[in-house]
């Protein structure tokens, strides 16, 4: 008896493997796939009922004969086609399990073909009611409940009783040790495709995100460059050039210019922070000191005004973020600079007569740090040959592989070899030996440089 149920059990095992492996090419087709992902179209329905079908015959046909009876994992093609794959599919593959269990005859033949529709039916109902696959744990003792179910079954309905009793006591531990483990693996195999399934939809909605924000990012970046002049000033006798470098697709440098009166206002300015924050504090601080600008004569009064301003309606003064900047006036006429710097890299001005260079200290803290500042206001008179640079702290900051920074003494040998040279020039010459010096090394701050020179 002991050495016939191990028999019995090792060939259904074997018809399982079988199936299992049938299963695993199963769940990577296209069917699959769709009923995972919850849009199942009515092809993939009918193919994957043929296909549980097909391995509910298949159970059928490599069971084993016992007293006219068939021992058998049959149900297990309608049980994992319903609860895998909802109602249409187990009652499909239940439905042509049974109908091939009639066609074997037998007397346990009435109550296995009903065993079979239901196996698949009930399955159905169940992952309708839960709305997925219900689980390893789960399915896998619903199968070893229903192999028992198909054993009371048996006995309640095949005739004669005590055929049927010698058939259940030799056929339900092999029966219900093979389908519960065909189910244990079966749903080993469905709950890892699942997963599989929902990393690559994550993965895809994350791809999707990002290029949302990447566009996104575009766009900011387009708007931000309108922003800045979209024409460089050339005044008679200066000769003007100009960048804006951001480390990311936005940043929060900005310079800007404009020209009445004989006069050139310039501004460079720095916010704190890089990415989008910088480049809507940008924007506000842009805009502000614009605002600022026209009706107010003196530099003092304008940063005041700009700084009270960009306080009041960003509430900089609590968030931690602020704005270094330079702000000019250069009469074109007699060449007189008046300047405020609210806590900006002081501007490197070259001296052509006498070959050196002068720093133009800070006259006041950053906007945006406190409402009520003072500002001081000084001037400086431009000679031909002269040239001005103002820049942002990216410059001076950026590191090569070793760490160390470009810092202002390159700066000053960079803007002296090449102060014989045209603005543009100047500015490319900068550029070029910021560029040796960091060695590809990633840019961690944005860089923005104007370049005037005293032309005559």
């Amino acid at each position: 008896m002991a050495n016939s149920l191990i028999s019995d059990s090792l060939v259904l095992l074997q018809a399982v493997s079988v199936i299992i492996v049938a299963a695993l090419l199963i769940s990577r087709s296209r069917p699959f796939r769709e009923v995972i992902d919850g849009n199942p179209t009515a092809e993939s329905q009918v193919l994957l009922a043929l296909f549980f079908g097909m391995v509910s015959i298949y159970g059928s046909v490599i069971g084993i004969s016992f007293l006219g009876a068939i021992i058998s994992v049959r149900d297990l093609g309608p049980l994992v086609g319903g609860l895998a794959c909802g109602p249409v599919v187990g009652l499909g593959a239940g439905l042509i399990g049974a109908a091939f269990r009639i066609s074997e005859g037998g007397f346990t033949a009435p109550a296995c073909s009903i065993a079979a529709a239901l196996a698949g039916i009930i399955g159905g109902i169940i992952y309708r009611h839960k709305g997925r696959f219900p689980g390893i744990v789960f399915t896998t003792a619903f199968a070893v409940l229903f192999e028992l179910f198909h054993v009371l079954l048996t006995l309640a309905i095949s005739r004669p009783f005590d055929l049927a009793m010698d058939v259940v006591s030799q056929a339900s531990v092999p029966m219900i040790l093979a389908n519960g483990a065909g189910m244990l693996i079966f749903a080993f195999i469905i709950e890892n495709v699942i997963r599989e399934r929902e990393t690559m939809r994550e993965r895809d909605r994350y791809q999707l995100e990002l290029q949302i924000k990447k566009a996104e990012l575009i766009v900011a970046a387009d708007i931000q460059k309108s922003f800045l002049p979209g024409k460089i000033p050339s005044p008679k006798g200066f000769d003007i050039a100009a960048t804006s470098i951001p480390a990311k697709e936005v940043g929060g440098d900005f310079y800007d210019f404009a020209m009445q009166d004989g006069i050139l206002q310039l501004v460079i300015a720095d916010v704190s922070g890089k990415g989008v924050p910088a480049a809507l504090f940008m924007a506000l601080s842009r805009i502000i000191v614009r605002a600022c600008s026209a009706p107010l004569r003196g530099g003092f009064e304008r940063l005041r005004c700009a700084n009270k301003m960009i306080v009041d309606e960003s509430g900089s003064d609590t968030s931690g973020m602020f704005v270094t900047l330079f702000l000019g006036r250069l009469n074109l006429l007699d060449r007189i600079l008046v300047y405020a710097n609210a806590g900006h890299n002081p501007p490197l001005l070259f001296r052509a007569d006498s070959n050196s260079i002068e720093k133009m200290e800070v006259t006041g803290v950053a906007l945006g740090m406190m409402a009520e500042m003072e500002y001081e206001q000084r001037q400086v008179s431009l000679a031909p040959g002269d040239v001005l640079l103002l820049y942002t702290d990216g410059i001076v900051e950026a590191m090569n592989k070793k760490e160390d920074l470009f810092g202002e003494n390159r700066l000053r040998s960079a803007l002296t070899a090449a102060a014989g040279h045209s603005a543009q020039e100047i500015l490319d010459g900068i550029l070029r030996d910021l560029a040796g010096f960091t060695e590809g090394v990633e840019q961690s701050d944005d860089i923005t440089a104007v370049v005037i020179k005293v032309t005559g």
